[in-house]
């Protein structure tokens, strides 16, 4: 009598699911308060993924120049934070589940940072592993109050 439980999915299943993504839909009134209106993309796991996936070796973005890449390719006002957040979290970690696996191409999640160049403290190992990253590639990191940032992160942004 007992029940059957599902599989749980991996990280690089969960990247790899679009959930008829991505989608653009209007800014609805409860929305708009915060992002004013028009329309925003919901973008697909998968394509987060590539764009951080794009980022080289010395350079960064963080979250919100995804989400401007994410409007202007979908031609939509803005790129959903909310979504686009949590897929770039799902992508750090089907990375670092790739790696584990021994599989060479993996995104560089460490690249990709919260918005005022913050180290996202959610992505696998927490700061400490991105800071060891981070210096490893030449970036001088600084702490403000609990966040861990890159110095003059501004410089090093792809865009």
């Amino acid at each position: 009598m007992g029940s059957k439980s599902q599989p749980r999915k991996s990280w690089q299943e969960k990247l790899a699911d679009s959930k008829d993504l991505p989608k653009v839909v209007e800014i609805n009134d409860k929305m708009s308060k915060r992002w004013g209106t028009g329309t925003v993309v919901i973008p697909a796991p998968r394509e987060v993924a590539e764009i951080m996936g794009k980022v080289p070796r010395g350079k960064l973005i963080t979250i919100n120049e995804i989400r401007e890449i994410l409007a202007e390719r979908h031609c939509a006002s803005i790129g959903c934070p909310i979504t686009t957040g949590i897929f770039a979290w799902v992508a750090a970690h089907a990375a670092e589940e790739a790696a584990t696996e021994g599989k060479r191409e993996t995104i560089p999640y460490w690249r990709t940072l919260k918005s005022r160049g913050v180290i996202n403290e959610k992505y696998p190992g927490g700061v400490e592993t991105q800071k060891r990253l981070l210096e490893g590639e030449g970036h001088k990191i600084i702490q403000k109050g609990k966040n861990y940032l890159v110095a003059d992160f501004e410089k090093c942004l792809m865009r």
